[in-house]
């Protein structure tokens, strides 16, 4: 009997020791476990919570563009709706270019025909100089004309009728050269210190061509920035 509670006591103080051990591992793997979780969140903390905000209580904020068109038309496309992203340069709005686009071409043809008129300016400058040196040479021929039956008449050789021919045609020759010199005069005001490109036909021309392009340029409607489209008011076929 003494024998067996001496067993007894012998074994248990090493369940006692086994007990111990066991509640130290689980202890330290407890312990092991919310150091991980405590270095995991730690991590996470500096890479995303850190940066991360919230709150019940938050408004955005941020630039609103508000695009309007600059010329008037029917909408026959829309490139983009509400809460999209758009690329600055991307068509949020077509309108129709069919009325636009024919006032280019009649714009494009209009500059070309001034263009065509104006170098006819200067090619009859050229054609009226030589006009007003023909003038003038008729001019002389009958003043050497009427010289010779002058001296002729003097001595009774010719007739006065005759004579008064000659003075007429005098007269004649001068008043053609007048008027060549006056052709002259007016077409050098028109072309005088220009060039064709620096004409005013041309120049004026050219601003009707430009305000036409610019016109069927406008007819589409570019994002002016990159950004979300924060509400779409335009429908398809409204003006």
């Amino acid at each position: 009997m003494a024998q067996e509670n001496d067993k007894t006591a012998t074994a248990l103080p090493a369940d006692d020791a086994r007990q111990r051990r066991k509640r130290r591992r689980w202890l330290a793997l407890v312990a092991a476990v919310f150091v991980v979780a405590g270095i995991g969140y730690g991590v996470y903390w500096a890479t995303v919570l850190r940066y991360a905000e919230s709150t019940d209580d938050a408004y955005v904020g941020g630039n609103i563009v508000q695009i309007t068109p600059q010329i008037s038309g029917t909408v026959v496309a829309i490139g983009a709706d509400d809460t999209q992203f758009v690329d600055a340069g991307q068509t949020l709005v077509q309108l129709d270019q069919a009325d636009a686009k024919v006032a280019l071409d009649q714009a494009e043809a209009q500059l070309a025909r001034t263009v065509r008129d104006v170098r006819g300016l200067y090619a009859t400058s050229s054609g009226l100089e030589a006009q007003v040196a023909m003038r003038q040479s008729d001019l002389d021929r009958a003043n050497d004309d009427l010289g010779r039956r002058e001296r002729l008449s003097a001595s009774g050789a010719i007739s006065r009728e005759e004579l008064q021919h000659a003075r007429e045609a005098v007269e004649s020759a001068r008043s053609a050269l007048k008027a060549a010199q006056e052709q002259l005069a007016a077409n050098r005001a028109r072309v005088d210190r220009t060039t064709i490109e620096d004409h005013p036909d041309v120049r004026n021309a050219a601003a009707h061509w430009r305000d036409a392009y610019l016109a069927y340029v406008r007819t589409t409607l570019p994002a002016p920035v990159s950004g979300f489209v924060a509400k779409r008011a335009v429908q398809l076929g409204s003006a």
